[in-house]
């Protein structure tokens, strides 16, 4: 390697700037997960009948069922409406932390890296 950069980088950019773009990425990256954990995110299932709120830690704060939803007699499709609310609210979140880091990378899949 040549003293103050890589062979063949555009542009002769040396390991001292790389490193640099680096540290800011990981420290815009730590932003954007700190800013992620702090959101909230609904939906709702059957119709409306059961909403669910989530964070972006992936965890469930609030849970609202319709009265309308409960029958005793299909306790089953309750439990599935449920089901449902939570994983959109979890797909959602995940969906915008995924939108945010492929704005950081520029949609560089950089596998876990960071």
């Amino acid at each position: 390697m040549a003293k103050g950069g890589f062979r063949g980088m555009p542009g002769g950019m040396n390991q001292a700037a790389m490193m640099k773009q680096a540290q800011k990425m990981q420290q815009e990256m730590l932003r954007m997960q700190q800013e992620q954990e702090s959101k909230t995110f609904t939906a709702k299932a059957g119709g409306g009948m059961v909403s669910a709120t989530v964070n972006g830690k992936h965890e469930l704060l609030e849970l609202a069922i319709n009265p309308e939803a409960v029958d005793p007699e299909d306790v089953e499709m309750l439990q599935d409406m449920v089901i449902a609310a939570v994983n959109e609210a979890m797909r959602t979140a995940d969906a915008e932390a995924a939108n945010n880091m492929a704005r950081l990378t520029g949609g560089l899949n950089l596998g876990g890296l960071f």
